[in-house]
């Protein structure tokens, strides 16, 4: 029998005001999520902002998170990138430091893109990493990369690729799709993204979540991911969060959470939440999380 994923945090990463990667922070972020419940953390996902992230960066952070004491069977890492070969590069630092998986998305630059140009990109990655090619979570998030990795191509890559493909990660917020997801192919690690939808997929046999609001209220989410239970604070505030840039304003609650206004920088092409914004989300957040609500 599978070991079950449970939840991981996808770590939002703190910049300093150069635009710098602040790594005590980080880790020290990390080691939190991880004390509050969480089984793994996710570096350089969406939230985590994976694809402004370089190469060089990408091995001090996992050396910064070893040396932190973070074991790398507890890291999963987010491959965000668009050429095959770079693809493999950066899966391949990852899975050298022995992390427990990798998040892949499909390449995102050309849209309209069909299947089968999405299976031979996959395959050109597999064939690149080789003996290395195990625990891919194919990532799935159209709203994002506009490439959709629909259940038929599941089904292809994984017969392709027994041994490299893992399972899923669905951040597509279609419910039908998801449904079919865990019907067709719910012997694989399937993880449900909108949390709008998770305790609802985890009571369908979802194995977890890569989850962003793991970096707010990992307590939370843990009982959607694990135990299949509702919480409608937490969807109403997933949906005050739609409105707005989704990273930005994930970074914006756990800079008022924390207390630290470092985690409101990002890298550009994004900008942080303004104001107004900001003040929005913190009204939605006390009205849903603070002890009187509660």
């Amino acid at each position: 029998m599978k070991t079950r994923f449970g939840l991981s945090a996808a770590l939002t990463t703190p910049f300093d005001d150069g635009g710098e990667i602040v790594l005590p922070l980080m880790t020290e972020h990390a080691k939190r999520c991880l004390e509050a419940g969480c089984d793994s953390i996710t570096l350089f996902g969406t939230t985590g902002e994976g694809s402004s992230i370089g190469n060089r960066e990408r091995a001090s952070t996992l050396e910064a998170f070893a040396h932190a004491g973070i074991a790398p069977e507890r890291l999963v890492v987010g491959v965000l990138v668009d050429a095959a070969h770079d693809a493999a590069e950066q899966a391949a630092q990852a899975l050298d430091a022995g992390v427990r998986n990798i998040l892949l998305a499909p390449p995102s630059y050309f849209k309209n893109v069909a299947d089968d140009g999405v299976f031979e990109w996959y395959s050109k990655v597999f064939a690149l990493l080789g003996a290395k090619a195990r625990d891919i979570i194919l990532y799935n998030i159209p709203s994002v990369t506009m490439v959709g990795i629909s259940v038929e191509l599941v089904g292809r890559l994984r017969n392709a690729f027994p041994t490299a493909v893992a399972g899923v990660k669905d951040s597509g917020g279609d419910w039908p799709y998801t449904e079919r997801l865990l019907k067709e192919h719910g012997d694989l690690t399937i993880l449900i993204g909108d949390e709008r939808h998770l305790a609802q997929g985890t009571r369908l046999g979802g194995q977890g979540a890569i989850s962003g609001m793991a970096n707010i209220f990992p307590r939370e989410i843990g009982a959607m991911a694990v135990d299949g239970r509702d919480d409608e604070r937490v969807i109403s505030l997933v949906e005050e969060l739609l409105t707005l840039p989704v990273t930005p304003a994930v970074k914006a609650l756990v800079a008022q959470a924390s207390g630290n206004q470092v985690w409101l920088n990002v890298r550009p092409p994004l900008v942080t939440i303004p104001s107004e914004g900001r003040e929005r989300i913190a009204r939605s957040f006390e009205k849903a999380f603070s002890p009187k609500a509660a």
